[in-house]
This record gives C-alpha cells, sequence and structure tokens, in this order.
C-alpha cells in the first residue's frame, strides 16, 4: 500500500515539474528609480582679464545680480598712465599732421604758380618747375606716414581703453553669487566670484545602458529630494554616448526654478519611465534555467525539449522579462532545469 501511495506521488510530482505555461506578449511599462544630480544651467568662476589690485566687491555670497551689473572693482594705475602716455602721443602725431599739411598747401601753391609762368618762354626755368614738383610729392609721402602713425596711436589708445574697461568684474548674465574668494586690497591673480544661474536648473540622470533605447526627447521625468521636495523635468539633451566606468549615460532634464525650492548641489532620484519599442516576452522566473554555458527557457515543440538561450530582462509582477528566440503561442516549462536535456519527451 505504501509503495503504491510512493509511486502516485513520485508520478504528479514529475507531472507537475513538467507542466508547461504559454509566454506573455505585452507591452511593458515600468518605472525605474535612477539617480540624479540638479546642477545651474550656467555656472562660471569670474577672473580678472587684467591685473589689478581688488578696489572694491560690489556684492557677496548669496547676493542676486542682473547681467551686466557691476560685482567688482580694480585698480591698476600703469594703465592710466599708458594711455595719458599715448593720448599725448596722439596729440604730438596730429599736431605734425597739421604742420606737414600747411607745408603741402604752401608748396601746392608754389608749384601752381611756377607752372603759370612756364607757360611764357624763358620765363621759368624747367628745372624748377621739378623741383616744386617733388616737393609737394614729398609732403605728400610724409603726411600719409603721419596718418598712418595717428591710426596706430588711436589703435593703441582704444586697445588700452578697453583693458581699462576690463577693470569693471560685471555679470555675464542673471544669476546667484555662490563663492566669493577676495578682498578690496587683494590682487587679483585668481578666481574672483563665481556666479550660477538657479532660475532655471539641468537635472542629469544617470540612464543604464540596458535603457538608453527607452528615451524620448520631450518626455516629463518627475524627480523626488529627501525632505519631500518634488518636480519634473522635460528630457532636453541626450549625451549619445555611454560613460565606460559606470555603463551609463548622462541625460539631462531642464528645470524651471522661478521659486527658487531646488538648489544646485542636491541629491534627487528620478522615477524614469522605461517603456520598451517592442511588446516584452515574459515567462515565470522559474522557467529560466542557468548553466555554466548558458541561460535559456525549455520550449515544448511537438512534445519535445527545446532549450532556446535568452538574457534576462526586468522584473514585471510575479514575471520576468526575457529577451530570445521566442514568440506568442510558444510554450515553456514552468520549471526548467539543466537535468532536462534537448529533445527529451515531455510528460
Amino acid at each position: 500500500m505504501k509503495r503504491t501511495l510512493s509511486l502516485a506521488l513520485l508520478c504528479a510530482l514529475g507531472l507537475s515539474a513538467q507542466e508547461t505555461v504559454p509566454v506573455v506578449v505585452q507591452p511593458l511599462d515600468r518605472k525605474l528609480r535612477l539617480p540624479a544630480e540638479i546642477l545651474p544651467y550656467q555656472a562660471v568662476d569670474l577672473h580678472a582679464r587684467v591685473q589689478g589690485f581688488v578696489e572694491k566687491v560690489e556684492v557677496d555670497r548669496g547676493s542676486v545680480v542682473r547681467k551686466g551689473q557691476l560685482l567688482i572693482e580694480l585698480s591698476a594705475p600703469e594703465l592710466k598712465a599708458q594711455l595719458a602716455e599715448v593720448e599725448a602721443k596722439a596729440v604730438a602725431v596730429e599736431s605734425q599732421r597739421a604742420e606737414a599739411e600747411a607745408r603741402l598747401a604752401s608748396q601746392e601753391a608754389v608749384l601752381e604758380r611756377l607752372r603759370q609762368a612756364a607757360a611764357t618762354a624763358g620765363a621759368v626755368a624747367g628745372i624748377e618747375v621739378i623741383q616744386a614738383q617733388k616737393a609737394a610729392e614729398a609732403l605728400r609721402s610724409q603726411i600719409a606716414s603721419i596718418q598712418s602713425q595717428a591710426r596706430a596711436t588711436r589703435a593703441s589708445a582704444a586697445a588700452i581703453g578697453e583693458l581699462i574697461g576690463y577693470l569693471k568684474v560685471t555679470a555675464p548674465f542673471d544669476g546667484v553669487i555662490t563663492a566669493r574668494h577676495v578682498h578690496p586690497g587683494a590682487l587679483a591673480n585668481g578666481p574672483l566670484l563665481r556666479i550660477e544661474q538657479v532660475n532655471r536648473l539641468r537635472v542629469v540622470v544617470a540612464v543604464p545602458e540596458s535603457e538608453v533605447a527607452t528615451m524620448i526627447a520631450g518626455a516629463s521625468v518627475p524627480f523626488a529630494i529627501a525632505g519631500g521636495l518634488t518636480g519634473s523635468g522635460v528630457i532636453t539633451r541626450i549625451a549619445r554616448s555611454v560613460d565606460p566606468k559606470t555603463r551609463t549615460m548622462p541625460v539631462e532634464l531642464e528645470v524651471a526654478n522661478a521659486s527658487g525650492k531646488l538648489s544646485p548641489g542636491m541629491y534627487a532620484e528620478a522615477t524614469w519611465p522605461a517603456r520598451r519599442a517592442q511588446p516584452s516576452i515574459l515567462v515565470p522566473p522559474t522557467a529560466v534555467a542557468v548553466n555554466t554555458e548558458k541561460v535559456f527557457v525549455i520550449r515544448s515543440n511537438q512534445g519535445r525539449a527545446e532549450h532556446v538561450p535568452v538574457v534576462k530582462g526586468a522584473a514585471a509582477g510575479e514575471l520576468v522579462e526575457v529577451f530570445g528566440a521566442l514568440a506568442a503561442g510558444d510554450r515553456v516549462l514552468r520549471r526548467a532545469s539543466d537535468e532536462i536535456r534537448p529533445g527529451a519527451a515531455l510528460k
């Protein structure tokens, strides 16, 4: 009696172990929790473009500034001295030009009278006309040279004036001063201030390479920050290159932050919409077997076992996503085992 019950139990267990189930083919929408970092939309360390000493600092850490606003004023007396020297040279060159033009006018008048006198035979020697003409040409060449000097002097003065303009450090865009490195009297030979634009932010999400194909430009992605802060951004910039160290691709969300509740440097967790372009194939997790050679499921092919290599994907409730040569209508063993060899008859 006991022997009969044991055989019946073993047969029942064997039949249960070889139970087949249909593969499930359906769209798979998942929500992944991915790490993200909040960065300013623009950020720059301001440096002095000319050597000088800090004379005034009009802002401090936390100051809200507008584009073009004066932030720091530097002092460089040697530049002002150079400008005064060049301006004095420009005045001297202009004086030389005026004097040469006056001599040229006088010489041209003499040349004209000689030409008129030469119309009467024997009144003026021809050599005198030629000499007067050469003298006028020499004066014209001298005036052209002086004019070139004047242009060079004016260009030098403009260049020095532009350098003097750099003594006033202004804001390149609307933003907030997040760091101050100098005080009045310091030599401006390093970063002076750091300014960041925070009314717009970049949220950089590290997307795993397996989910790169699910990205849709323009999609809205919500995110959360410790402390209860939440927000959402639009997928705006995709790096199109996977980091070989982390196997992730940085993707930027653009976020409006007019209220200022979000700050650069915050750590966020994005709820990433992972949607496959094609319907996914789902099987029970126990239907996936692993040996030293492959990962596979066992498909029933006219009552015979057929090993189908697969790659496991994401979990979807009580099922798991697999990638392989499976299609709708296929049936696989609910409990796959390496002991069931290809071609074996399935009960």
